[in-house]
């Protein structure tokens, strides 16, 4: 079983998003008429160090493992979708592989703990157990599997990032991962569960409210320990493919990478990330806000303001790779629109 190996992370360079931001300035507009896209320009050259960053080439990475809590009868959902859907990503009938044909994007799947033989399958075949523990009556994962899961997720951005990728996106596929998500949420920020518990895949008020006791009953097990680490946290209260994605988000941020953030699960393995090093955090950016119930507290906790709000809860990686022509059309603004110099245009001042 392989272990994860912290990698050092360097903030985005401060110099090239001060240089971005005196180009916006000089651009043939309005200083802010392009709200949003403006920052997004300026973030981009830090993450790139130059002052007219390119496009980037997008890589979608899909984690997919199950959850021992869906005993408990959280989802609408049996846990055997989540190996059903692993096949439609490989037959590309997935939402996320119609969006990453569009974008041009990089898609891998990987499986990190399906509670199935997907062994004949063309994906990265890295299990580290068939599904996690029962997080109401027991530790999700032990250490040993969440370090684990983590260097899963690790070798998937490296992957990534040799193959030429300047923006990652980290997908998920687990039926009942909300849950564990939300109990992250609750225990890395204090939030409530019932301000974290949503429906997920559409549960009902009675299935919801006894999801809000499950996530109770998880805290109140874990609650027990003192001062714990948030590798602890992680391995406790969350899940084979959360903490998968939360290594690749911190050797995302390692290989200077930029990391454009999906939704509620995603989130909440961003959360976890952020907890175990601080210095991911400058490299995550939020795509959409999720209709699932406590994605907006994630994102408060993290400082993070999403591009837009669809009403977007499918989960897969889907919302970020919606962002993608936005974020491209901000960075071609930036660095084709003319100066007032350049026009003959006459300047605020002038």
């Amino acid at each position: 079983m392989k272990t994860w190996t912290p990698s050092p992370i360097a903030p985005p360079c401060e110099e090239s998003q001060t240089a971005a931001r005196a180009r916006q300035a000089r651009l043939t507009k309005p200083a802010g008429s392009l709200g949003r896209l403006e920052d997004l320009a300026c973030r981009f050259a830090g993450f790139q160090r130059r002052e007219r960053p390119q496009p980037p080439q997008a890589a979608i990475t899909v984690f997919a493992a199950d959850h021992g809590v869906t005993a408990e009868g959280v989802s609408a959902y049996p846990s055997t979708v989540t190996a059903e859907m692993v096949k439609n990503f490989v037959a590309g009938g997935a939402a996320i592989c119609v969006l990453a044909r569009a974008e041009q994007a990089r898609l891998e799947v990987v499986d990190v703990g399906v509670d199935a033989d997907l062994s004949a399958l063309p994906i990265v075949h890295a299990k580290v157990r068939r599904g996690s523990g029962n997080l109401r009556r027991e530790a999700a994962m032990t250490p040993a599997e969440c370090a684990a899961a983590l260097a899963v997720g690790q070798a998937a951005a490296r992957r990534a990032v040799e193959a030429g990728a300047t923006l990652l996106i980290a997908g998920e596929m687990g039926i009942g991962n909300t849950t564990p998500s939300a109990a992250l949420l609750c225990a890395l920020t204090g939030a409530l569960p019932e301000v974290a518990v949503g429906r997920g895949t559409g549960v009902d008020d009675s299935t919801l409210a006894h999801k809000r006791r499950v996530v109770a009953d998880a805290l109140a097990r874990f609650g027990q320990r003192r001062q714990p680490r948030p590798l602890d946290v992680l391995a406790e209260l969350g899940g084979l493919e959360i903490a998968a994605m939360a290594g690749f988000y911190l050797e995302g941020a390692a290989s200077g990478v930029p990391l454009l953030v999906d939704g509620f699960i995603a989130t909440a393995a961003a959360l976890a990330a952020v907890a175990i090093d601080a210095a991911v955090a400058p490299w995550l950016l939020a795509s959409h806000r999720s209709d699932e119930a406590g994605h907006g507290t994630a994102l408060w906790a993290l400082g993070l303001d999403p591009l837009v709000g669809l009403g977007l809860r499918l989960g897969e990686g889907t919302g970020a790779a919606v962002c993608l022509p936005l974020i491209r059309l901000a960075l071609t603004l930036h660095d084709q629109m003319a100066t007032f110099d350049e026009a003959g245009v006459s300047g605020r001042d002038a």
